[in-house]
């Protein structure tokens, strides 16, 4: 039985799981280097103010033109990506291992930790997202770090709900039930045999946990209460060109497109490892 479990999985991973994420890593990779070539080959400067050239249309010197101070929109735009995406990503990832840790911990240390550890989680459940941010800037001030804090600290319980449900699923295993009679602790069954069973399906729920914290970032930057400006985020330049709409709606358009291609480019992602998962059960 051990065996078979075994060749399965390799089966998986050598599979169409793991052509898409070396695909999937490829594809980032070459983001990333396009990105730095960007950033190097640009000659503007994000925050530089030019305004001889306010609100300048698309052209060959500015291809995606100027905004309300003359500053190029395409370098603040590449410049943005590492705060809409990075942050977003931070803050996601961070929910998924704390999330994944609290739920495995709840579903393999006791009846009574599981059950203190899920009360803890679903009052959190009360603070939605952006509520809680608001909430959080509208106390302690608007800023990054302010924003991520927040962000955080309501990010994690969906991971928490499924990475317990998963790991109790995986417990009634025949092989997870072998390791137990030879002995094994329960720590070292739940790195070496659990959380190698859940992690693929918490992935789903990563990537859409990621497109939703860029929207949720971008959006409380336009309401004033993310990333300040002068930062070049996503966000907070819809912000800035939110009084130009009508005159240069270039301002707007742009950041907005790169919101929208961002979570478009993300949740099919996501979309597709769901579909190999449930072909490979």
């Amino acid at each position: 039985m051990t065996v078979a479990v075994l060749q399965n999985q390799t089966t998986i991973v050598r599979g169409p799981l793991y052509r898409y994420f070396r695909r999937t890593l490829l594809t980032v990779s070459i983001l990333a280097v396009f990105l730095s070539l960007g950033l190097w080959l640009t000659p503007y400067d994000p925050a530089e103010a030019d305004f001889l050239n306010r609100l300048a249309a698309p052209e060959p010197a500015h291809w995606f033109g100027t905004d309300h101070l003359g500053r190029d929109i395409g370098t603040r735009l590449l410049f943005g990506t590492f705060w809409s995406l990075g942050l977003s990503l931070a803050i996601s990832l961070a929910g998924l291992v704390t999330g994944t840790m609290v739920g495995l911990v709840a579903g393999g240390a006791g009846r009574l930790t599981d059950m203190t550890l899920m009360r803890v989680t679903d009052s959190f459940f009360a603070f939605p997202e952006l509520v809680a941010a608001v909430a959080f800037a509208g106390l302690f001030g608007p800023s990054t770090t302010n924003l991520v804090i927040a962000l955080s600290a309501v990010s994690w319980m969906k991971f928490t709900r499924l990475s317990r449900s998963l790991s109790l699923t995986v417990a009634e295993k025949d092989f997870v039930v072998q390791a137990h009679m030879n002995g094994l602790s329960r720590g070292l069954i739940l790195w070496r045999h659990i959380l190698p069973n859940v992690i693929p399906s918490l992935l789903v729920l990563w990537t859409s946990s990621w497109s939703r914290t860029i929207l949720a970032i971008s959006g409380l930057s336009f309401l004033g209460f993310g990333v300040q400006p002068p930062t070049a985020e996503w966000g907070a330049m819809l912000l800035d060109g939110k009084s130009y709409m009508q005159t240069a709606p270039h301002l707007m358009i742009f950041p907005g497109l790169a919101v929208l291609i961002s979570v478009l480019v993300i949740n099919p992602a996501g979309d597709r490892l769901r579909d190999l998962l449930a072909h490979a059960r």
